[in-house]
């Protein structure tokens, strides 16, 4: 069989931080007959050689290529793809780790769309992630209908004879954004980008040395000599214009405006600034034309305006003003839905200072500026930055992050662009909106894994982008309406709950830390009409929640001895809530008070207790008269299903036989008569 995909991984004297790496190889779903492995050796010193070559005797689609150090990653790439057999090249670093899935999904998108290049969703725990490149699955796009620009790392998917084709290929030695150069040579020759967006490939990992590869501090110089090089790239294919600019812009954001920012600007030594502002100011006048600068938000308009004119004070001080710049978002509402998700209500506003005061605009003849209080004398000139034509770029969204994986999720939502008086002439922008938060399957996702996942509410606004933790501020009624849930098939748990001290809303998806008798303890339990008794819980659940299995506990009422007795029981979802099914006796029970529990979080933890039951002759379970009932407007239509669902199997019981003898016309008929009976 031919090979799919090579696999490219340089490795220099990784030790134990290969390990992920090596066993997310080897957990492809993509059959090892399909793929390969190359290890290229860069001249390791440890016993990194040894355990690659015992790796390579033991799995024959593992290769190891060894060469003399070359002190880079771009040779052993190099080497890799020149050796690749594959008709793919993933690129993976050494302290790095793919999902399961994600050779297989890769080429299958590949390979249906003839695609020069594949990106995979990454997730990282220590590094910036463009998550807008990932919002959604793109068949087919190139670097002009697509935000490719802000995805130039290379950990994706290439078509091997692209690469030769067009003489692809990494600088080699030691040096800087190598990265961005062999990216902006791919972009512009592929004629098919497929971006696999609902599926979260590639995982970067912090080191707990601090030598992940990108960590060493640059040297000014070297840097945006290097950077140059990546510039003229972008203009030696593109024609001046509003495209042209587009790009430009992406590195005067990312790589040179950012680094005259905050936080990182403000802890600059003097003689580190002054070699930073000497080297990126040169590029900014060569290549960041006025078509750049004008696309620019408004604080970042200001900072260009003072790296043109070299005002080193200046920028210090839009960057102390920003560093205060914070966003804010308000829980307005927290609301379960039908389908298991969660529907939210925020408010988002950008804040400023210690005391998180609203950043103002100041109202003047029809035109809006930053208010002189928290943003005025950041110009050289120390005129009032007029942000009028900004306020659309206002915006925010919604999102779930795991706190353990750095994965995250978008959420469906929509917020809309408000400017509420304050008085005096002063107004602020207030980001009004609602959303869903979802742990089940959605738009082509699969259920979010286990873990504690945060909602944040990134922000946008004034030329930042600052991001919020949802809950801390937020409606008393919120409280009450987070339920604890159990949803999908096979049911899991999902809790919301509030963090402590901070009291962000997380969601405890699977019983990671949270439980439910928790946070079922002190909600109301309720007896349902019927022969056989069931408990409706304040547990939510969907028509697509699985039954699943509980053990109930029946303990003394009057606490005396330790004896207990414990019995099966089933969790049901019905209309919108589980209810516990009891059965009709215990079995050997003495006669009397007891008291009723069930385990809803395993053998080893605490038990949700119920109510008070009687035992009464032969075992018979009776439940306390004084426990409240489901009212009626939960439970209209459960009785005349369940009478439908009972009839609907007697049918099948009785009448089955009888029918499957009758000829087809008969068995018509009475398939006609069974709806009519059904259906009354």
């Amino acid at each position: 069989m031919s090979v799919k995909v090579s696999v490219v991984i340089p490795v220099y004297n990784p030790g134990k931080y290969i390990d992920p790496c090596i066993d997310s190889l080897l957990r492809q779903s993509l059959p090892a007959d399909e793929f390969e492995i190359l290890f290229v050796n860069d001249g390791s010193t440890d016993d990194t050689p040894e355990r690659l070559e015992k790796l390579a005797a033991d799995h024959p689609h593992i290769r190891v290529i060894t060469i003399p150090n070359s002190g880079w990653p771009g040779k052993p790439r190099n080497i890799g793809v020149g050796e690749a057999r594959g008709t793919y090249v993933q690129f993976v670093d050494q302290d790095d780790h793919l999902a399961p899935d994600a050779l297989r999904r890769m080429y299958e998108m590949g390979h249906r769309n003839g695609s020069d290049i594949v990106i995979g969703k990454v997730a990282s725990n220590f590094r910036g992630v463009p998550h807008g490149v990932f919002r959604k699955n793109r068949e087919k796009c190139t670097l002009r209908d697509a935000p490719l620009y802000d995805s130039l790392t290379p950990h994706k998917m290439f078509r091997t004879e692209f690469l030769r084709e067009n003489g692809i290929a990494y600088p080699e030695g030691r040096r800087r954004l190598e990265d961005q150069l062999y990216m902006m040579r791919a972009y512009f020759p592929a004629k098919a980008v497929s971006i696999l967006g609902n599926y979260t490939c590639y995982h970067y990992s912090r080191r707990d040395d601090g030598k992940n590869a990108g960590s060493a501090r640059i040297v000014p110089s070297e840097y945006y000599g290097n950077l140059r090089e990546v510039l003229d790239v972008v203009v030696a294919n593109t024609e001046p214009g509003p495209f042209r600019d587009l790009l430009l812009r992406r590195f005067y954001r990312v790589e040179m405006l950012s680094r005259l920012s905050e936080p990182a600007v403000v802890r600059y030594q003097p003689d580190f600034f002054h070699r930073m502002v000497e080297a990126i100011r040169p590029l900014a006048l060569d290549f960041m034309a006025d078509g750049v600068h004008d696309g620019l938000g408004p604080l970042l308009r200001v900072r260009s305006a003072l790296l043109r004119e070299g005002d080193r004070e200046g920028i210090l001080r839009v960057a102390r003003f920003a560093g205060t710049v914070k966003a804010s978002a308000r829980l307005e509402k927290f609301d379960w839905q039908p389908d298991g998700s969660v529907a939210v209500a925020v408010t988002a506003r950008l804040v400023h200072g210690d005391d998180r005061e609203p950043v103002k605009l100041l109202r003047r003849d029809g035109r809006y500026f930053l208010h002189p209080d928290n943003g005025g004398g950041l110009s050289a000139r120390g005129e009032l930055l007029d942000v009028t034509d900004d306020i659309d770029g206002f915006s925010a969204e919604l999102s779930l992050r795991n706190r353990e994986t750095a994965v995250e999720w978008p959420c469906p939502a929509s917020f809309t662009r408000e400017i509420d008086d304050l008085g005096d002439g002063t107004c602020e922008i207030v980001l009004r909106g609602t959303g869903r938060l979802s742990t089940e399957a959605t738009g082509g996702r699969s259920r979010v894994p286990r873990g504690f996942w945060d909602v944040w509410v990134p922000m946008r606004g004034l030329g930042l982008v600052r991001k919020a933790r949802l809950g801390a501020d937020r409606t008393p009624e919120v409280d009450a309406a987070c339920l604890p849930a159990s949803l999908g098939s096979p049911a899991r748990a999902v809790i919301p709950y509030f963090t402590d001290p901070n009291g962000n809303l997380t969601l405890d998806v699977s019983r990671r830390g949270k439980k439910l008798a928790a946070h079922l303890d002190g909600r109301p339990v309720q007896r349902t009409p019927g022969r056989r008794p069931e408990l409706r819980l304040e547990l939510l659940t969907t028509d697509a929640t699985a039954p699943s299995g509980s053990r109930l506990v029946l303990s003394p009422a009057d606490g005396s001895g330790s004896a207990v007795h414990t019995l099966r029981a089933v969790l049901r979802p019905t209309t919108g809530r589980a209810h516990l099914v009891l059965p009709e006796r215990a079995p050997g029970l003495a006669e009397g008070d007891w008291t009723l529990s069930v385990r809803l979080d395993g053998e080893k933890n605490p038990a949700l207790r119920l109510c008070p039951v009687t035992i009464g002759r032969g075992g018979r379970i009776r439940l306390a008269p004084e426990l409240p009932a489901a009212p009626d407007s939960a439970m209209a239509g459960v009785a005349a299903r369940r009478r439908r669902a009972s009839l609907r199997r007697a049918l099948r019981r009785v009448g089955g036989p009888v029918v499957r003898r009758l000829p087809a016309r008969g068995r018509k008929r009475a398939r006609r008569l069974a709806d009519r009976l059904l259906a009354d």
